[in-house]
């Protein structure tokens, strides 16, 4: 894998629903380096679904390659109605009851909803959850970042740290003790332009691809090596034993 030649070591396949969080835990059973989340993207989740979505995640949480709960979370980007608001609410609440009961980390997605994620996680928050879940691209806002800090919860930073100036901004203020690097492939895709660091190179081939790929994550690290003035060495050890406390490898 192309990525491993990069020096990437492990992969966390996350789920979206039932159907791709199959795949992933098939995939983390065919290969060692591979493994699974499981779970019901805000996305994806649609009223009256809960019980049924959860009792077939209980069967997939099972499986030993699986090591959290997610892609899970509060979506408003496009503008949902009250009854799926409250619907992604219910969905939210009994997956985090899932990570506690199965011990497993919890990816947590957000996007536009932190007045509605917070307080259901402060409602159902065990103690079990620090260090054991992780704001999936966080999105740079303080007071998700000061309740990350007070419980514990990892940062993760990904593509758009190359476009985002705001994002850019944002990470100079999070710990690198709290950081974990991500690349959310296909998706967020690293961008050269006026944000972009000249001190660092852009590799040649990657304006080609049209997907972000896990290979991109050692770009990543150095980006945020960059942004926060240390080394792209430290930047890696540091990041990688988040990964390894967050997941429990």
């Amino acid at each position: 894998m192309r990525a491993e030649a990069k020096g990437v070591r492990r992969f966390v396949v996350p789920g979206a629903d039932i159907k791709s969080s199959k795949r992933a835990v098939s995939l983390a059973e065919k290969h060692p380096s591979v493994y699974a989340a499981v779970g019901i993207h805000p996305s994806s989740t649609h009223i009256g679904s809960v019980l049924a979505h959860i009792e077939a995640l209980e069967k997939m949480l099972l499986a030993e390659k699986v090591v959290a709960v997610g892609e899970v979370g509060i979506d408003k980007h496009e503008k949902p109605t009250v009854e799926s608001i409250e619907a992604q609410k219910k969905m939210l609440a009994a997956q985090i009851k899932l990570s506690v009961e199965f011990d497993k980390s919890l990816i947590l997605h957000n996007c536009q909803g932190t007045d509605e994620l917070l307080p259901l996680l402060t409602k159902y928050w065990d103690k079990k959850l620090a260090k054991r879940t992780v704001f999936h691209c966080c999105q740079a806002d303080e007071k998700l970042l000061a309740f990350a800090l007070a419980r514990q919860i990892y940062v993760g930073v990904d593509g758009d740290l190359s476009w985002s100036r705001k994002k850019q901004r944002f990470i100079k203020n999070v710990p690198l003790s709290s950081l974990v690097l991500e690349t959310d492939s296909p998706f967020l895709k690293p961008k050269q332009g006026s944000a972009w660091p000249k001190s660092v190179i852009y590799p040649p081939k990657l304006e080609s691809e049209k997907n972000n790929h896990p290979q991109n994550i050692a770009l990543i690290c150095k980006l945020v090596a960059y942004f926060k003035g240390v080394s792209p060495k430290e930047v890696a050890t540091t990041t990688t034993e988040n990964a390894q406390r967050l997941f429990n490898f």
